[in-house]
Formats: structure tokens, C-alpha cells, sequence
């Protein structure tokens, strides 16, 4: 698309807020021209692009309805053409975490949109940018943003859980698939540890009574173990930026 001018091209879901907010940011000084996909879109990032002299679209999509966003991403894709890059990433960072309580007493719409936002948006979203980018001669990276909850069960959580262990194996499937390709993508659902974003917020305020959990949350915050937003994000992007990323399809940054 006219107007593009980074070697590097970073498509990045959920990133008005959190860690998506801090990677947003990060990408942006180090020269990265970006595409955001979330709910509400974010001046502070405009005004950082336009003084980084990088292009920064911001989409403004309900990842619940991720045929749509799919569509468009190929679409934009395909009409950007892969000219002038180095390289083009897909991070799909969205999530949602449904109210805090036992499976039965979790109303049918909002474990859907948790399923939704966390597990069949970043397949469709994958999928769009693997066809629109394969044949591209630049570096192909797809980072999933999975969570220790994908590896572990947590009662109470099933939605989130669930949505985060789908997002692990499609990765491995993905791996699997791009090993086939010459030039295929490199990927991997990566684990970003324990971070303070509006997500704690929420486990920390739950019903005791519906989440037996919610001390160890507490304690976590309480203790200075949780991670700054804007810590995680570099962890995440430096690991990211690894010669050998791909080659675990399933890792955690914890372990780097």
C-alpha cells in the first residue's frame, strides 16, 4: 500500500491496551510499520508513528466476528504485495476472559465470545496471512500469544483455558504444515509469564466463593511478581527477534 516505507511490516491484533499496547509502541520505535486490529484504536500510537515517520493503520474490528477480519487482512495483504519488505509478522495477541465461575454457570454467549476472540480468531487470521503471504521472498513469522493457563488447568476457567491449549496445537499443526513449504512461515504459541494488565485486575476481583484461585492472584501482586506491560512486551519481541524462532512451535519466554 502506498505510503509503507519499513523493511518490517507487523500485523497485531489487540493492541489498544496491555502488553498489545506495549509491542504496538515498541514496534513502532524500532521502525516497524504496523497494522492493529482492535477494538478501539489508540491516538497516542498515531502520534508516535507519524513522528517515527512509519506508516500505523489502525483497525477498529470486534475480533468475535473474525470472518470479517480475516476477509480484510487477506485482502490488504494481497494488495500490499510483499515489495520492499524484509520481513512480515502476524501477532495475535487479543484475548477475553469470560466471568470467573464454574463452567455450568458461565452464560452461552460469553463463553462463545471467548472461544471466538481467543481461539478461532487467530486460526482465521493465521490462515488469512499464511495464503496471502506464501510465495513472498521476506521472513514469515506467525507469534501466537498462548499463556501457562493453556498447559495447566485452573477450575474456573475453562473457557480461557481451553481457548489457549487450542491456540498451542494449531501452532504445532501450523509448524508442521510450513516445514512442507519452501520458504514456509516460522511460528510459535509463545507463553509470556505473569503480567499486570487489566486481566489480573479481573482475576484479582473475583467471587472467592466461584474462584478458589483468586488468593494466589492475589499474592502474585501483592509479592512484585507480576511483570510491567511494557517488560513483557520487549521479552516477547526479543524473543521474537531470535535467530532460532520457530523452532520450538510451543515455548514459553520464561525459558529463553
Amino acid at each position: 500500500m502506498p505510503g509503507m516505507t519499513s523493511p518490517h511490516l507487523t500485523l497485531l491484533t489487540g493492541a489498544s491496551r496491555g502488553m498489545g499496547l506495549a509491542m504496538a509502541s515498541q514496534l513502532l520505535r524500532a521502525g516497524h510499520d504496523l497494522v492493529c486490529i482492535s477494538r478501539r484504536a489508540d491516538d497516542g500510537l498515531a502520534s508516535q508513528a507519524a513522528a517515527a515517520g512509519v506508516a500505523c493503520e489502525q483497525w477498529t474490528l470486534d475480533l468475535a466476528r473474525a470472518d470479517e477480519a480475516a476477509e480484510r487482512l487477506a485482502q490488504w495483504l494481497q494488495a500490499r504485495g510483499p515489495a520492499g519488505l524484509a520481513s512480515v509478522t502476524l501477532i495475535n495477541n487479543a484475548g477475553v476472559i469470560p466471568r470467573l465461575a464454574p463452567l455450568g454457570d458461565i452464560e452461552p454467549g460469553d463463553l462463545s465470545n471467548a472461544l471466538r476472540v481467543g481461539l478461532e480468531a487467530p486460526m482465521l487470521l493465521t490462515g488469512a496471512f499464511l495464503r496471502a503471504t506464501r510465495g513472498w521472498g521476506c521472513t514469515r513469522k506467525v507469534l501466537n500469544i498462548s499463556s501457562g493457563l493453556g498447559r495447566r488447568a485452573m477450575a474456573s476457567s475453562a473457557a480461557y483455558c481451553a481457548a489457549k491449549a487450542g491456540m498451542d496445537h494449531y501452532t504445532r499443526c501450523v509448524a508442521l504444515e510450513e516445514a512442507d513449504w519452501p520458504g514456509g512461515a516460522r511460528v510459535c504459541s509463545l507463553a509470556p509469564g505473569v503480567i499486570d494488565t487489566d486481566m489480573q485486575v479481573q482475576l484479582r476481583g473475583a467471587d472467592a466463593k466461584q474462584f478458589r484461585d483468586v488468593g494466589t492472584f492475589i499474592g502474585l501482586k501483592s509479592q512484585g511478581q507480576l511483570a510491567s506491560p511494557q517488560d513483557a512486551a520487549a521479552r516477547v519481541l526479543a524473543y521474537l527477534a531470535r535467530p532460532d524462532f520457530g523452532s520450538q512451535p510451543v515455548a514459553d519466554v520464561r525459558d529463553a
